[in-house]
């Protein structure tokens, strides 16, 4: 049998495929997706897995309904296989107290999995609602996936990890394509470029050229390539030389003793690691005027500790500035206990001078606050940083003045993987600086994948993006995604290393999600006008 002929067959059996072998196929499909993304980046796999999607649309049809519930259910598994093993590292959070949030592994592991898939089910069932018969309908999915990927990055607070856009980040030149359309263009794109070989059993003796969609896919992948050489040759990595970064990564495991009772221990070594020689020439932090900490730095309330910030002041050399993370408590009058508090970047000054602050904005739903928090504390719940009442979030995103440096814009946390709430169009910031603390994940893909998005976040809008992470991967990365500088996972040590040059501002800067909603629309009309020509026809 010829190799047209086995994928044929294979084809045929998908679309034939129901009940129990059917979603087990949508799940291996999905399982198998997961490894597009970072560390493994092996997305040519997705060139067996898509198709497989649209088979399994295309099998939904002798279903009820026009196959819009089959289509979904397929959808469902296909997610929940793409999810559990994308997402398995959130449940190591729920094992840094074992003892109080051991018995929420399964809901972590599977249930955010499964309410994720959700969207993934809508996609499907969406792209049914408008399905074809010919190659057109490769299309259809990518509108509709795209749409629900949309969603699921916005809805309830939203969480657009490992998009599939993602997929299309390694290697760096296709990225570039991120400066023109963002990550929901690149989402678009991914889907319709790794389906197309589906159509290639949509020939017959009529003259159909099932050829054509996997051929226009390569040759736009290709151009994506050239492109993104092309923009990685005409703006090779610029440095501010005037600006030297220290990043320390103290690699401090994050378990139930990382608590008040740990402060001079937890002061001693940032104090320590920060003034480590990082070569023979080093002279510690004198050599940087700026020192990055990583997000919550400290288990207490860094500007109530009198001798903590004189620690930082006898640290800073004159001319040196601080960023770094901490929790902070809101002002209130006196004798008033603190339950609540923000999740905060300082920049402090060589004198202990406290020059700017920011508030987190997006916090992290379990993590950070819970739905329905007093109603769910009443019950006896908690999230997983147990400040009771939750953090409160901040007011405003904007950027903040770093003495001797461009402007920064802060973001802590995963407020990196959402590409919407970067930068405000009237306040450009020369850096991204993303504090973060990945040591609730233990060593897994948790912290590569944070990277990968972080880093997506330079391309999209021409901005260096420098990285301070407790456990790792700190890293500097260049306004095109070039990084310049890592430490990578797990690694205590310091990271010194000159702070790029913003670039102009990307086409995605200055005019957002518009060509991807352009994209998308006109690919929805072209489907159903489609579909609509050959019912009349």
């Amino acid at each position: 049998m010829t190799a047209a002929g086995r994928l044929r067959g294979a084809g045929l059996a998908i679309i034939l495929s129901w009940g129990w072998k059917r979603a087990g196929i949508a799940l291996v499909a999905g399982a198998l997706s997961a490894l597009a993304m970072a560390p493994f980046n092996a997305w040519p796999v997705l060139f067996l897995t898509f198709p497989v999607a649209v088979w399994l649309i295309d099998g939904a049809g002798a279903g009820r309904l026009q196959g819009v519930p089959a289509a979904a259910m397929a959808g469902w598994w296909f997610g929940l296989g793409y999810f559990v093993p994308g997402l398995y590292w959130i449940g190591y959070a729920f094992l840094v107290d074992a003892s109080t949030f051991a018995w929420l592994l399964p809901f972590a592991i599977l249930g955010l999995p499964a309410y994720l898939a959700l969207f993934t089910a809508l996609g499907f069932a969406l792209a049914r609602l408008i399905w074809t018969r010919d190659a057109s309908r490769v299309i259809a999915l990518a509108a509709s996936l795209t749409l629900s990927e949309w969603l699921r990055g916005h809805v309830l607070t939203g969480f657009p990890w490992n998009a599939f856009g993602y997929a299309l980040t390694e290697p760096l030149a296709l990225a570039q394509t991120a400066s023109l359309i963002g990550l929901w263009g690149m989402t678009f794109l991914a889907v319709a470029i790794f389906a197309s070989p589906a159509a290639l059993i949509d020939g017959s003796s009529r003259g159909r050229k099932p050829w054509i969609a996997p051929v226009i896919a390569l040759a736009l992948l290709i151009a994506m390539g050239v492109f993104g050489v092309v923009r990685l040759g005409l703006q090779p990595t610029k440095l501010i030389a005037s600006v030297k970064l220290r990043i320390m990564q103290p690699n401090l495991q994050q378990d139930v003793r990382f608590n008040y009772s740990a402060k001079a221990e937890v002061m001693q070594k940032y104090l320590t690691l920060s003034d480590r020689a990082s070569g023979p020439q080093s002279t510690g932090v004198r050599d940087a005027n700026i020192l990055i900490w990583p997000e919550s730095a400290f288990p207490f309330f860094l500007t109530r500790e009198a001798d903590a910030m004189a620690q930082i002041a006898d640290l800073l050399p004159k001319g040196t500035v601080l960023i770094t993370g901490s929790v902070r408590a809101p002002e209130l009058p006196p004798g008033v206990r603190v339950t609540r508090a923000y999740n905060s970047i300082y920049v402090i000054d060589h004198d202990g001078s406290v020059l700017s602050i920011y508030d987190k904005l997006h916090l992290v739903p379990f993590g950070e606050f819970l739905p329905y928090q007093d109603w769910m504390e009443k019950i006896g719940l908690e999230q997983l940083t147990k400040v009771q009442g939750g953090f409160i979030p901040g007011t405003r995103r904007r950027s903040m003045d770093i003495p001797n440096a461009p402007r920064a814009l802060p973001l802590i946390c995963y407020e990196a993987i959402f590409p919407g709430d970067v930068a405000e169009s009237d306040d450009r910031p020369g850096w991204i600086v993303n504090l973060t603390n990945d040591g609730w994940f233990g060593i897994s893909t948790g912290p590569y994948q944070h990277l990968q998005q972080a880093r997506l976040r330079a391309i999209e809008q021409g901005l260096p993006v420098v990285r301070a992470a407790n456990t790792g991967i700190s890293a500097v990365v260049d306004p095109l995604g070039r990084i310049v500088a890592k430490l990578d996972l797990g690694i205590e040590g310091v990271l010194d290393s000159p702070l790029p040059s913003a670039i102009a501002a990307t086409i995605y800067t200055r005019v957002g999600d518009i060509p991807a909603a352009i994209i998308v629309a006109a690919a929805f009309i072209f489907v159903v006008r489609r579909r609509v020509a050959r019912r009349t026809s």
